[in-house]
């Protein structure tokens, strides 16, 4: 065989290990990043914008808030059950084919709702966007993971998660504006579009790590490498261990309080505030900013604790408990605030530290799973997450109609559940040997 460089490095890992990381080849890692922090951006606006539409289609449709509560949470629970199936297709065909067929999709589901006149379209319509956006965080998971080593990857993942809080943050005022500007369904058109785009951008730019590359960012012994022939293992295995329960539930009560926030806030401070819809579009804007800050500080304090060699699964779970506890605090006591003031203050210190654990929950997944299960445990660990975002809408609207629009139930179901997210992960999930049996 003619020697070359990547013979050389396949016959000593050591010397490919020993390769600077931030070489040409890998600083492109970045590149990868950014472009799923855009996408998670846009995956957003499409969610987002209905809470954005809240009372304007509630008014054209005619709807009460029990019916607006199951319309909000219609893409939640589709969007839970298909992270079933996504994670394991993730799994077996890359992230490169799976985003740009989510994304795909749901850019043109999202100009199909435009269309809608009548509240079951528009349902419909919902149910299928959250088919079709389930395989985004698994695919970005599945990203991170190619390219970057163990004691790396939680900035990557808390700033690929950044763009759902980015989106959070922008979408008030820039969903209002095209609201106003364009009407509801143009600005669902307007979101499909940046959809496509997106899409044409990943099939150009986005490709797999090579062997040589994985050497270099990992090392011979991390993990195989990503064109490795690993057996596929189903979804289903991953259920006969306990530590997949208790991060289902976990994610059940920290997703549940995050969706309130994302389904109610501008009705929130549009009813019980009295704030006029363009106030509310920039107030609203304010927790979601926190977030953004939220989700780089979990990861950023994950990663400082296993490079001062704590135990991985330990530094994963310091900034998910302590964020979790910390919301918590904040939310329950908006059940009692009177000061308008005061309450968006605490919202935004509840929002930032419901952010704090997101990335690092994404993270853990990867810590415990096994290479080719990756994405399966992440997405099993987002339907539990998105179990608690579909009931959350329904159970606030239920709230709603049954006290004539007081929310203090809402935000006290919403801080006991954080606690409950808290204990999950603090108390019950384990070290990778759990999972791995």
């Amino acid at each position: 065989m003619t020697p070359s460089t990547s013979n050389l490095g396949a016959t000593n890992p050591e010397a490919a290990v020993d390769a600077e990381p931030a070489s040409a080849t890998i600083r492109i890692r970045w590149v990868f990043v950014a472009l799923l922090v855009i996408g998670g951006v846009v995956n957003y606006l499409d969610r987002s914008n209905l809470s954005i539409a809240n009372t304007t289609i509630a008014k054209e449709f005619s709807l009460n808030p029990v019916q607006m509560g199951l319309l909000l949470s219609a893409f939640s629970w589709p969007y839970a059950i298909a992270n079933l199936p996504a994670g394991y297709l993730v799994d077996r065909f890359g992230p490169k084919k799976t985003f740009a067929w989510a994304a795909g999709l749901w850019s043109l589901v999202s100009a199909v709702s435009a269309a809608a006149n009548t509240f079951g379209l528009l349902y419909a319509a919902r149910v299928a966007l959250g088919v079709v956006e389930s395989p985004f965080f698994t695919a970005s998971l599945k990203v991170t993971d190619r390219w970057f080593n163990r004691t790396e990857r939680a900035l990557p993942v808390s700033i690929v998660n950044t763009g759902s809080q980015i989106a959070n943050a922008i979408a008030p005022p820039l969903l209002t504006f095209l609201l106003i500007t364009m009407s509801w369904r143009g600005m669902f058109v307007f979101i499909a579009a940046l959809g496509l785009i997106i899409v044409l951008v990943w099939l150009r730019l986005y490709r797999d790590p090579s062997f040589q590359e994985q050497l270099r960012i990992k090392g011979a012994a991390e993990e195989e490498p990503a064109d490795a022939k690993v057996k596929q293992v189903g979804w289903g295995e991953l259920f006969r261990h306990a530590n997949t329960y208790f991060m289902i539930l976990g994610a059940f009560g920290i997703f549940y309080t995050v969706w309130v926030y994302l389904t109610w806030l501008p009705s929130y401070l549009q009813t019980a505030r009295g704030f006029s819809l363009s106030q509310s579009g920039w107030l609203a804007a304010l927790p979601f900013l926190c977030g953004v800050f939220g989700v780089l500080v979990g990861g950023y304090i994950s990663n400082r604790l296993v490079r001062r060699g704590v135990n991985t699964v330990l530094a994963r779970k310091v900034p998910i408990v302590g964020g979790a506890v910390l919301a918590a605090a904040a939310v329950l006591p908006v059940a009692y605030v009177d000061n308008s003031a005061l309450a968006i203050t605490l919202l935004s210190v509840g929002y930032f530290a419901a952010q704090v654990p997101i990335g690092c929950l994404w993270t853990l997944a990867a810590d415990i799973a096994r290479p080719n299960q990756v994405a399966s445990l992440g997405a099993i660990q987002n339907f539990g997450g998105f179990l608690g975002a579909a009931v959350a809408p329904v159970v606030t609207g239920a709230i709603l109609a049954g006290t004539g629009g007081n929310y203090t139930l809402v935000f006290v179901i919403g801080g006991v559940l954080l606690l409950v997210g808290a204990v999950a992960y603090g108390v019950f999930v384990k070290d990778r040997s759990a999972v791995q049996g």
